[in-house]
C-alpha cells in the first residue's frame, strides 16, 4: 500500500511539473517574460542541472534587461561546469549591453577553451550559430579541426561560408567533402539545392556551381563528377544536358541503365517530352531486359498518343497491336493493355472494345496495384459512356482496397468529379473539401479548384443552373468532344454574361482553344478575364497562360515578359509564381536558372 501511495505522489508531482513547463513555455512564447522568468526559475530550482531551463531563465533576464542577474547566473554556471559554452553566454550578455570589447574577450576565451579541450567545440560552435555569430562559429570549427585532425566539420563550415556569402568557398568545400565522403553526398546536395532554389535570386550561386562542376569533370575523369553534374542539370530542369552526362557515364559503366531510366521519368513529369523520347529510344537501343523494353515502349506510346492528330490514329492503333503481339498479354504488359484500352475508348470512340481489353486484363493474375490500375481505366471508360453509378462502384473499390494510398486519393478525386459531372454538387463538394488536404499536390490543387468553383457559383446562384451547364461543358471535355464543349461554353457566356460563372468559363474556353492550337482565340478569352475580372481568382492563370502562349508557341517574348512580370509582382500566392519568375528571368537575360 505504501509503494502505491508513493507511486501516486510521484505521478502527481510529475504531472504538475509537466504543467509548469507548459506554462513557462506559454508565457515565454507570448512574450510575457516577467511571468516566464518566475516559472523558469522555479523549474530550475527543481532541476538545477537542466541546461534548457537555465538558458531560458538567462534569456528572460536579458529580455527584461536584468543583465547583472544574467551575468551572475552565467558566471556561477561557468564556475561549476567550466564549459566554453558559458563563456559565449557571458560574451553575448555584454554584447547586448553594447560592450563589444568585453564581449569579444569572452568569445576569444571560448575559442581558447577549444584548444584545451577540442570536444568543447560542439557546445561553443552551436551557441555561436544560435546567436548568429557566424565568424566565431567558423573559427570554433576550424580551431577544433586544427587541434584534432580526426574531427570533420567540413559540412558545417561549408554551410557557414554560404550564410556569410562566401559561396565560392562553400561550393568548393562541399564538393570536396562529397567526393571524399560520398556517404554525405545526399545531405550536401539537399543543402545545395536549397541555396539554388531559394526565394531570392540565386543566379550567381547557380553559375558558380555549374562552373565548379564543369571544371571538376574536366580535371578529374572520375564519373562521380558526371553524376554530380547530371544531378545539377536535373535541379535546373535541363534534362537534355543531364542526358549528355548520363550517356558519358553509361559508356564507361554500361552495367546499369537505371539512372537514365530515372532521368526519362523526370523529363516526362516536367513535360519535356522531346528529351524524354530521346532518352527512351536510347534505352530501347541499349537494353535486352524485357520489363524495361515494355516500360519504355509504354511511355513512348503514351507520348505519341498525347501528341497525335486524328490522322495518326490508325498507325498508333496498329503499333499498339504489334507491341502486344510481340510481348504478349500478361501481367507484365498491363501498362500497354491499359494504354490500348484508353486509346480505343477515348480516341477511336470504340468503348466496347476498350472495356473488353480491360476486362480481359482483370482475368490475369494481377497484384493489388495492377488490379487498381485496370479498375481505374474501366471506371474511366464507364464514365465516358455516362454510366455514372457503375463508374462510381469501381472508383469506390479502389478506395477501399488501397486505403490512404495515392491511388486511392486519385480514385476519390475521380469519384468526386463523377458526382460533379452528373450534377450532384453537394456530395462532390464534400469530397473535394477532404481532398484539399491530400498529400499529393496535384490532387490537392485539383480538388481546391473544383471546391472553389462549386462554392463561388452556389453562393452566386442557389439554383446552380449555370453551374450545371458548366459541368456539362467540363464533361464534354472529358469525353474529348471539344467542338461540343466550345459550343456549350459559348452558350454559357451568352446566357450568363456578367455573372459569377463568366470568368471561369472564359478560362475553360481558352484551354480548349489552346489544345486545338487556336492560340488567337485562347488569348482572346484570357484577355477578357484580364480586362473584366482583374480582381477575381482566375486572373493569375489568365496572365500566366497568355505569357506561355506568347513565349512558347508564338515566340513573341516582348509580349510574354510583362505578363510574367504581373504574375510575379501582383500574384505572389499563385501556384504559377515560381514558374513565372523563372521564365521572366530567362527572358530578362539572366543566366543559368
Amino acid at each position: 500500500m505504501k509503494n502505491i501511495l508513493i507511486g501516486i505522489v510521484l505521478l502527481c508531482s510529475g504531472f504538475a511539473f509537466g504543467q509548469n513547463e507548459q506554462l513557462a513555455q506559454y508565457y515565454y512564447d507570448k512574450g510575457d517574460f516577467d511571468k516566464a522568468k518566475i516559472s523558469y526559475e522555479e523549474l530550475l530550482r527543481n532541476a538545477p542541472s537542466n541546461t534548457q531551463y537555465f538558458l531560458r531563465t538567462v534569456d528572460c533576464y536579458q529580455q527584461l534587461q536584468q543583465f547583472a542577474n544574467a551575468e551572475k547566473a552565467i558566471q556561477e554556471r561557468y564556475n561549476r561546469y567550466k564549459q566554453g559554452v558559458f563563456l559565449v553566454e557571458l560574451g553575448y550578455n555584454f554584447q547586448l549591453q553594447k560592450n563589444d570589447s568585453k564581449a569579444k574577450n569572452y568569445y576569444e576565451q571560448a575559442i581558447e577553451k577549444i584548444k584545451v579541450n577540442p570536444n568543447d567545440v560542439y557546445g561553443v560552435a552551436s551557441s555561436f550559430e544560435k546567436k548568429v555569430l557566424l565568424e566565431y562559429a567558423l573559427k570554433a570549427y576550424q580551431t577544433a579541426m586544427q587541434i584534432q585532425p580526426n574531427f570533420n566539420f567540413n559540412f558545417q563550415i561549408g554551410m557557414l561560408y554560404g550564410q556569410l556569402g562566401k559561396t565560392d568557398l562553400m561550393i568548393d568545400l562541399l564538393l570536396t567533402e562529397s567526393y571524399t565522403n560520398p556517404q554525405n553526398t545526399n545531405l550536401i546536395q539537399t543543402q545545395l539545392s536549397r541555396f539554388m532554389n531559394g526565394e531570392t535570386d540565386n543566379t550567381a550561386f547557380k553559375d558558380a556551381m555549374r562552373k565548379a562542376l564543369i571544371l571538376k569533370t574536366q580535371k578529374d575523369q572520375d564519373v562521380f563528377w558526371n553524376h554530380y553534374l547530371s544531378w545539377f542539370y536535373v535541379q535546373q530542369k535541363e534534362f537534355g544536358k543531364a542526358f549528355i552526362q548520363e550517356k558519358a557515364i553509361y559508356k564507361r559503366e554500361p552495367e546499369s541503365l537505371m539512372s537514365i531510366v530515372n532521368l526519362s521519368q523526370f523529363a516526362m513529369n516536367e513535360g519535356d517530352t522531346d528529351t524524354a523520347e530521346e532518352i527512351l529510344n536510347f534505352i530501347l537501343q541499349n537494353t535486352k531486359d524485357r520489363d524495361l523494353l515494355i516500360q519504355c515502349n509504354a511511355y513512348l506510346m503514351q507520348i505519341k498518343i498525347d501528341k497525335a492528330q486524328e490522322k495518326d490514329y490508325p498507325a498508333i492503333n496498329q503499333e499498339l497491336q504489334q507491341l502486344l503481339a510481340t510481348y504478349e498479354i500478361s501481367p507484365f504488359t498491363l501498362s500497354l493493355q491499359i494504354i490500348q484500352a484508353h486509346f480505343l475508348a477515348f480516341n477511336l470512340k470504340k468503348t466496347e472494345e476498350g472495356k473488353a481489353v480491360v476486362k480481359k486484363a482483370l482475368e490475369l493474375n494481377l497484384n493489388e496495384y495492377q488490379k487498381a490500375d485496370a479498375k481505374m481505366e474501366l471506371a474511366d471508360i464507364l464514365l465516358l459512356e455516362e454510366k455514372y453509378n457503375q463508374a462510381l462502384i469501381y472508383y469506390s473499390q479502389i478506395q477501399l482496397d488501397l486505403k490512404n494510398d495515392v491511388m486511392a486519393h486519385e480514385a476519390s478525386l475521380k469519384a468526386a468529379k463523377t458526382s460533379y459531372y452528373k450534377g450532384d454538387f453537394e456530395w462532390a463538394n464534400k469530397q473535394f473539401k477532404e481532398l484539399k488536404a491530400a498529400n499529393t499536390q496535384l490532387i490537392a490543387n485539383d480538388a481546391l479548384e473544383y471546391f472553389l468553383l462549386i462554392n463561388d457559383n452556389t453562393a452566386a446562384d442557389s439554383t446552380q443552373v449555370a453551374l450545371k451547364q458548366f459541368a456539362k461543358g467540363d464533361f464534354l471535355i472529358y469525353q474529348n468532344k471539344k467542338q461540343e464543349a466550345i459550343a456549350q461554353f459559348q452558350n454559357i457566356l451568352k446566357t450568363y454574361k456578367g455573372q459569377e460563372i463568366e470568368a471561369v468559363t472564359l478560362l475553360r474556353l481558352g484551354k480548349v482553344y489552346e489544345s486545338q492550337k487556336d492560340f488567337a482565340s485562347a488569348l482572346s478569352q484570357y484577355q477578357q478575364i484580364i480586362d473584366n475580372h482583374s480582381d477575381g481568382i482566375y486572373v493569375d492563370e489568365a496572365l500566366f497562360f497568355s505569357a506561355e502562349i506568347y513565349n512558347d508557341e508564338l515566340k513573341d517574348t516582348e509580349k510574354a515578359k510583362p505578363l510574367y512580370e504581373k504574375v510575379i509582382f501582383n500574384h505572389q500566392d499563385s501556384i504559377y509564381f515560381v514558374d513565372a519568375r523563372k521564365k521572366y528571368r530567362e527572358l530578362r537575360g539572366d543566366k543559368n536558372l
